[in-house]
């Protein structure tokens, strides 16, 4: 028995005539030598950077004794650090633990070099906000009450990061006596750096070099190219509305744009995730970071692409209109770092594509904000350093900051995706008036 063929409707019709004109777009860029050359400047853009990364990672950062108690200031052969944990006099040449009985043998000068490390993943007790006493020292030193809770959080031997109301900031973390003043600058420089290193590469590298570029270059000619080819007759011959064409041509560019931008978050996640800093083979912890930074970078590269394809039609100079925007973006991107609660950074499409990344980088590290100020804290008083920042935290602080929209990060991401999808949205709508209004010669 024969089935009868189905009857197209309205949007199987569309469908069909979309891709057969994406299809034809991804054809024409795929003969074309600029778009090889165009996607090859960003592949080397971004392998410049990751290649500054690994050797950045392969670098050893010199270990510090922040708090000085490796040394032995009264010549008795013993270090500090070993004294306070004996309750010896640090300061008395006759006051040791080699007078004990049995007679305790002195530690080596290393041991009392990063012993006494930040607390970093406090997940797990539900507390991202305070940090331990890892060696002992202060809870078995001979010290005050006062001094085992200098903070005054009720709570012994701790380390408390505080936030202000007031000021929108972290305030200066506050120690308890010889509590977590001995981090381990290469633990910590290392996280730091990849950290950054993530931040970075995600915004500028990839949300707003291959954002913004990328478009720039291949969608702005995607129909005034077609107009000054007079090549645009063939499809407007076909019954095919002009916004659908319109449509089709950004679906064509997006079957290229897209399918580059996950195979190069691919690639520079496996780089990282190899040579990122852990005690596992891989970072898988990572992986949830580079999601967030493809998808903002797919739904950034979609706005930009519709912008662009708008301006090109509009002149046959697009592209001259288009740089002004991304000078506008680039001012913005610069901006969020700063000022991420701008009010003017909800009229750019940067600030809500980094929105994503930066909402993402407090779901992976929910310790980020701990982690930055530490590190520019730097572990507090020794007799040769007095809260030097550790490497790394400057460079972190610079590329990490909060979502600015005052909600969860999750709330944030679905914000600022549909905030996204919109522009889009209105964008498609305003490039096919002016692609309608357009005569083709």
């Amino acid at each position: 028995m024969m089935v009868p063929p189905k009857k197209d409707n309205v949007f199987r019709a569309l469908d069909r005539k979309l891709g057969a004109v994406a299809e034809f777009t991804m054809r024409q860029y795929r003969t074309k030598l600029s778009t090889w050359v165009v996607l090859g400047v960003g592949f080397i853009a971004i392998a410049i950077v990751v290649l500054f990364y690994v050797d950045s990672m392969q670098q050893e950062i010199e270990a510090i004794d922040n708090d000085g108690d490796s040394a032995d200031w009264d010549g008795d052969g013993y270090p500090t650090g070993q004294e306070r944990i004996y309750g010896t006099d640090p300061d008395n040449p006759n006051s040791h633990p080699g007078t004990f009985t049995p007679p305790i043998a002195p530690d080596p000068p290393e041991k009392w070099i990063n012993e006494d490390d930040f607390d970093w993943d406090l997940s797990a007790t539900g507390d991202t906000t305070t940090g331990y006493d890892d060696d002992g020292d202060c809870r078995l030193a001979d010290t005050t009450q006062s001094q085992k809770d200098r903070n005054r959080n009720n709570i012994y031997c701790d380390i408390a990061l505080d936030y202000s109301e007031i000021r929108g900031e972290w305030a200066e973390p506050r120690s308890d006596g010889f509590v977590d003043e001995d981090p381990d600058e290469e633990k910590y420089g290392k996280e730091a750096i990849h950290r950054a290193f993530l931040l970075a590469i995600g915004k500028m590298g990839f949300v707003f070099l291959l954002g913004i570029f990328l478009p720039l270059f291949l969608a702005t000619g995607l129909i005034r190219e077609e107009m000054e080819n007079s090549t645009m007759h063939f499809m407007l011959a076909k019954p095919i509305a002009r916004r659908d064409i319109f449509l089709g041509r950004i679906v064509g560019y997006l079957g290229v744009v897209w399918p580059y931008i996950i195979a190069m978050g691919i690639i520079v996640g496996l780089i990282s995730g190899f040579a990122g800093p852990g005690d596992g083979l891989f970072r898988f912890s990572d992986l949830g970071m580079w999601m967030a930074i493809i998808f903002a970078t797919m739904l950034a590269t979609l706005v930009y692409g519709m912008l662009f394809c708008a301006l090109g039609t509009l002149w046959k100079r697009g592209i001259v209109l288009a740089l002004p925007f991304a000078a506008w973006e680039l001012g913005m991107a610069i901006l969020s770092f700063n000022a991420p609660s701008a009010s003017i950074l909800r009229f750019s499409v940067i600030g809500w594509s980094l929105n994503i990344i930066d909402a993402a980088s407090l779901i992976i590290w929910p310790n980020l904000e701990l982690f930055i100020n530490m590190g520019l804290w730097g572990g507090g008083y020794s007799s040769n350093y007095w809260g030097s920042e550790l490497a790394g935290a400057d460079a972190l602080s610079a590329f990490a900051s909060n979502t600015g929209l005052g909600i969860s990060p999750v709330a944030t991401i679905v914000v600022s995706t549909i905030v996204l999808l919109f522009q889009a949205l209105v964008l498609w709508i305003v490039g096919s008036a002016v692609f309608k209004g357009k005569e083709i010669e």
